[in-house]
């Protein structure tokens, strides 16, 4: 009867402080932070489901490209001509289709017109004459010339060139399930484009008097035109990239004889281009266990020294693909490896230039093969049959095919950044064939959803390769820089492309944080894992927009996000969650006798973060996953000076600091009494406030006397019912000698100085009396149940 009294004492103590935490934290403090996204989001259809998959009657449109092309080296001029076959799958009818010319982008004539603030230079250079002028050389003209536009029979059509985009009018409307075949003759300037920039052009080289041509965005190419946008036509200013038709391409390209071809897609006639010892090392190649130089150092070395006036023609094809792309010179080295993806083989190679042959040699294919195999194994198993990366000194993707950075000093080293800048790059652009390649998003509209999920299974990918690579975005804490600028600086992810400020932060380092928080802190590995997989499942090969990653994402986990999507997608809200109060009482078995004085002091070691380095949650849990095998521990050739450098142990910091034990207060149960209600309990009650506006789950370190520690998660709706202030009481068995909010620095938290509650001072005891009740708990005014408590501010 004594235990059951005492034990309704207790109650009573746990529902005051649930009665108080009524009291601190009325229903009306709402900033709609929980609620549905509703009307923001497009209403399904029967293109889109509510679920986030297509629809029974999702549709989309497509469009075959047969084209032949002529490099004019001397000129440095492309002429081309190609036929389109254009597939109306939609069920409109089009009296008219849109044409990108993305090489308008460089003309003085039919760019964009976009312009942005400027000012006045301290020093006037060509770059600067350029950009007042708007024209790039005064000798030649850029951006596409357009010579012919005719159907199939050579019957010429009308057309309309507004800034980057053409319109060309059908001769008869093009009712849905027809197809319509016809013909553009084209021609343009290349740009040098490490003086003009660009994604493409040409880089010339002094020394040897070579030029490393990349041909990106190269040819006329249809927009989209789809079910919930229409044609998709917005100008190409140089931020937002591309929204691109699906198709098959067959592409032929004359060149210099001495120059080798990368391109999307497969040769068709490498043994007419190749000479027998390069075809026979090429043939090596598709069953070699190691990389394979196909055409070598010492070959590319001799062509760089003479050149010919012979020309050969490459022949490539390649099928359901949104785009084409392709690099030629003299000056590559190309070497291939195959890599075995699900039981299909694909074929992984480099091309690079002797620049930057001691990086890409022993790098770059095997972080080619290491990619895809990775993305594959948290999206889908990679599809097309090649996967190439191009060393031509900047970074940019195309199907099968990617630009990347990474040179050696002119001795042949390299330094740990450069090297690391490299495989980020590489790891990068490879990774983009599945985002927005496969899983074909609208690069102009929605930048993120291309490059903050590639940005976010990158991450994943270099964690993969070594557990101490130095990743530049993913975890929480390298988020909090950008969160903390002030509010005039910062935009929603769901931002449009050319209105961004923070581009890099906004598009690709935001929402990959954003997901990898969603995977690590708030759904788990499991269940993000299965949902990602699925909406990359459903959305390959098609044209998925936002809201059908958002409801993908919650209907493969049942797990409710839209308090997550409206906050981090978007909202620009930071995270910082403050520990304003603790407080403390004591349920101790021990007799106690009347309080006589102060209780003295004693020391309390304190362990310190790592210095110079910090390794986040998903560090540490993918080496506990001991079916995670690095390439760096799988591969010894990975390792070289650097990797050895950086396997060194960091030291830990310990500084005391003084608590002082107060004297006790008076007990009136026996000992056996008072350890089969108590048990040496400790009740801890914390006040939390959401100063940052974005609500997060409160992640919670308790650090013990003893020196061990414990972790708490309470889920983010602790927040739902008072965005502002929420207070939460746990029973521990040991004495706690400090608290931290958020010790892996998880969820981003801005201001880690409120996080912490570093000095302990002990409670009184909470007293158990006998008889008639009247034990109110720390709040309670009368009965005599009412211990004296330290409150922490």
């Amino acid at each position: 009867m004594k235990q059951l009294t005492a034990l309704a004492i207790l109650f009573s103590f746990v529902l005051s402080v649930a009665a108080q935490d009524i009291k601190n934290n009325p229903g009306s403090n709402h900033g709609n932070r929980f609620e549905q996204l509703g009307t923001i989001l497009p209403t399904p259809n029967e293109y889109r489901t509510a679920s986030g998959a297509p629809g029974p009657k999702y549709w989309q449109q497509r469009c075959d490209y047969d084209i032949t092309c002529e490099l004019d080296e001397p000129n440095r001029r492309l002429i081309g001509k190609e036929t389109l076959t254009y597939f109306n799958n939609s069920p409109d009818v089009l009296t008219y289709l849109w044409i990108q010319l993305d090489e308008n982008e460089h003309s003085s004539v039919n760019n964009s017109g976009y312009q942005n603030s400027s000012y006045m230079p301290t020093r006037i250079g060509e770059a600067d004459i350029q950009r007042f002028t708007g024209k790039m050389d005064k000798d030649k003209e850029y951006g596409d010339n357009i010579t012919r536009v005719a159907d199939a029979a050579g019957k010429l059509l009308k057309y309309t060139i507004n800034k980057t985009m053409m319109r060309v009018e059908l001769p008869q409307a093009l009712k849905p399930g027809q197809q319509f075949i016809f013909k553009i003759d084209w021609n343009y300037n290349i740009i040098e484009k490490g003086k003009y920039g660009g994604r493409g052009g040409f880089e010339y080289f002094p020394e040897d008097g070579n030029d490393l041509f990349t041909m990106t965005q190269w040819f006329p190419r249809l927009c989209v035109y789809s079910d919930f946008q229409g044609w998709q036509n917005h100008q190409f200013v140089g931020s937002g990239e591309f929204a691109l038709t699906f198709g098959n391409y067959k592409v032929a390209m004359t060149v210099p004889a001495d120059h080798v071809v990368m391109s999307t897609g497969q040769g068709q006639n490498y043994q007419q281009v190749l000479t027998p010892a390069q075809f026979a090392r090429w043939q090596k190649a598709q069953t070699a266990t190691d990389v394979t130089e196909v055409v070598t150092l010492d070959e590319a070395t001799a062509r760089e020294k003479q050149k010919v006036k012979e020309k050969k023609t490459w022949i490539f094809k390649a099928d359901m693909v949104r785009d084409f792309a392709w690099g030629s010179s003299r000056k590559f080295v190309w070497d291939a490896m195959p890599a075995m993806v699900e039981g299909k083989k694909v074929m992984c190679m480099s091309a690079y230039g002797k620049e930057a042959y001691n990086l890409y040699r022993k790098y770059s294919t095997k972080a080619v093969a290491h990619t895809i195999k990775t993305y594959s194994k948290f999206t889908i198993p990679y599809p097309y049959p090649v996967a190439q990366s191009l060393e031509a000194a900047n970074g940019m993707e195309y199907p099968m095919i990617c630009f990347n950075f990474g040179r050696c000093e002119k001795d042949g080293t390299y330094s740990e950044g450069t090297k690391n800048g490299m495989l980020g790059v590489v790891i990068h652009e490879v990774g983009h064939n599945f985002f927005p390649m496969i899983i074909n998003s609208d690069e102009r509209q929605w930048t993120w959803m291309d490059e903050g999920l590639n940005s976010f299974v990158e991450y994943l990918s270099e964690e993969l390769w070594d557990n101490k690579f130095p990743v530049s975005k993913g975890p929480a804490y390298k988020i909090v820089d950008y969160m903390r600028l002030p509010k005039d600086q910062l935009e929603p992810i769901m931002t449009n492309s050319e209105n961004i400020i923070q581009f890099g932060p906004n598009a690709y380092s935001k929402p990959a944080t954003g997901l990898n928080i969603l995977r690590e802190t708030i759904m788990g590995r499991e269940l993000f894992d299965y949902a990602f997989k699925e909406y990359a499942r459903r959305w390959a090969f098609k044209h998925p927009t936002p809201a059908d990653l958002f409801r993908t994402m919650e209907d493969a986990s049942a797990e409710d996000l839209d308090w997550y999507w409206r906050g981090w997608f978007y909202g620009t809200e930071p995270c910082d969650i403050s520990l304003d109060t603790v407080k403390w009482a004591n349920l101790s078995t021990a007799s106690v006798a009347p309080r006589t004085g102060g209780g003295g002091t004693s020391k309390i070691p304190v362990t310190k973060p790592l210095l110079n380095t910090f390794d986040d949650i998903s560090k540490i849990r993918n080496r506990e996953d001991k079916k995670i095998v690095f390439a760096t521990d799988a591969d010894e050739s990975l390792r070289d000076f650097y990797w050895r450098y950086d396997r060194g142990l960091a030291k830990v910091d310990e500084t005391p600091f003084e608590v002082t034990m107060p004297a006790a207060s008076v007990d009136t149960f026996t000992e056996a009494e008072r350890f089969a209600i108590a048990g040496k309990k400790n009740i801890y009650e914390l006040t939390f406030s959401n100063k940052g506006g974005l609500v997060m789950p409160i992640i919670i370190e308790w650090t013990f006397k003893d020196g061990t520690k414990e972790i708490d998660r309470i889920p983010v709706q602790i927040w739902r019912k008072n965005e502002n202030k929420v207070t939460k009481t746990f029973m521990k068995d040991k004495e706690v000698a400090s608290i931290k909010l958020d010790p892996m620095r998880e969820t981003a938290d801005i201001n880690e100085k409120n996080n912490s509650w570093p000095s302990v001072e002990t409670p009184s005891k909470f007293q158990l009396f006998k008889g008639g009740g009247g034990g109110r708990g720390p709040r309670g005014g009368g009965g005599g149940g009412n211990p004296m408590q330290k409150e922490i501010k």
